[in-house]
């Protein structure tokens, strides 16, 4: 295994503790200012993010799982015309010739655990923003084999809510340019560029809790839509937690004209069939969520709405490699150094395997 280490950050983030810092009306981390000003080292990895062009590879980071299975989902991924874009297969990947590199974030899983209460709350945010910022100068660096990121996939909508800000300020403040994606932001901006207003978010109690989604929202400005972010009660069925959500939504009295589903292990053909059950109005319940949930009624997961944003963003941009191959996974694990501070290892897919992939089986 090789091993990136960025061991300088430790020292970094206590950069000019006393120095006057600007007021801004959302404060990054002291750790951005750390960076920006290093030009030594991971200064210069953050401006040099994102000028590599189209040879860059496509970074996915997240929790193991997450990350793993949407990488998975991109590289065999089929539902464009290679040729002109449009929604058509053509037997081809759409991704075929790219790179995704595909950080396992071992070190700071899971990541609702930084969301425990109590009076270092703030603290343990900052540490999440922390994560996000290490992770991005991973993505961008290129020691070893490792090719640098033109585009950052943040799987975990709770991350990319809290660590993005600040990934994107250190690239104004270096100079860098790489492209970023959050899926809570893709998904609410498809779910609206197709006309849903009444949107609802399937999520865990934690991140309902949070606001990660509602700050996405309240951001975006629209005055015609809803947003509601539901965790009904576990079940042993996921088709008795979604009837438990719609019971929830029916005290908002509105229609529900998509269900965001806030995780990649969902199988939305399991909801569908509960949804042609309701639809069949049996019983009473049945017949009242079937006025509550429109024809043009449905659901969207990350893996689909990330890959279809991607395409977008690197067919807009000119960001293609245009090479005719197979899209290649490259695996990456963060761990704790002697040191206590985080590295990354390359891995290889054996290990992915054995370490990760028999566990959500």
């Amino acid at each position: 295994m090789n091993r990136i280490l960025i061991g300088t950050l430790a020292a970094l983030a206590v950069f000019s503790a006393c120095r006057r810092q600007t007021v801004q009306p959302r404060p990054t981390i002291p750790l951005v200012l750390s960076v920006s000003a290093d030009t030594a080292w991971t200064g210069r990895v953050a401006a040099h993010a994102g000028h590599i062009g189209p040879a860059g590879s496509v970074a996915i980071i997240g929790e193991p799982g997450d990350a793993i299975t949407l990488a998975r989902y991109f590289q065999v991924s089929d539902t464009r015309d290679n040729i002109d874009g449009r929604e058509k297969r053509d037997s081809l990947p759409d991704f075929s010739g790219e790179t995704f590199e595909v950080i396992l974030d071992n070190y700071n899983e899971p990541y609702e655990h930084f969301l425990a209460g109590g009076p270092y709350a703030a603290q343990r945010l900052d540490s999440l923003r922390e994560a996000a910022v290490r992770s991005a100068l991973f993505a961008w660096d290129s020691t070893c084999v490792k090719t640098p990121a033109k585009l950052l996939i943040f799987t975990s909508s709770l991350q990319a809510e809290y660590g993005l800000f600040d990934v994107d300020t250190l690239q104004q403040l270096a100079g860098g340019r790489s492209l970023l994606l959050s899926p809570a932001k893709v998904m609410l901006e498809s779910a609206y560029a197709r006309g849903d207003r009444n949107m609802v978010v399937w999520t865990t109690p934690k991140i309902q809790a949070s606001g990660a989604w509602q700050s996405v929202f309240r951001r975006e400005g629209w005055e015609d839509a809803t947003l509601s972010v539901l965790s009904p009660a576990p079940a042993l069925d996921i088709r008795t937690e979604f009837r438990s959500l719609l019971r929830q939504y029916r005290n908002e009295g509105r229609k529900m004209d998509v269900l965001l589903l806030d995780t990649y292990w969902a199988n939305p053909s399991y909801l569908s069939s509960e949804l042609d059950i309701i639809r069949q109005g049996g019983t009473e319940e049945d017949a009242y969520f079937d006025r509550m949930l429109p024809k043009t009624f449905h659901f969207m997961e990350p893996k689909s709405a990330l890959v279809r944003a991607t395409y977008d963003l690197l067919r807009g941009e000119s960001l293609f490699t245009h090479r005719i191959a197979r899209p290649g996974i490259r695996y990456y694990e963060t761990v704790e150094s002697p040191q206590g501070l985080p590295v990354l290892e390359d891995v290889d897919a054996s290990y992915v395997e054995i370490a990760y992939v028999q566990d959500f089986r």
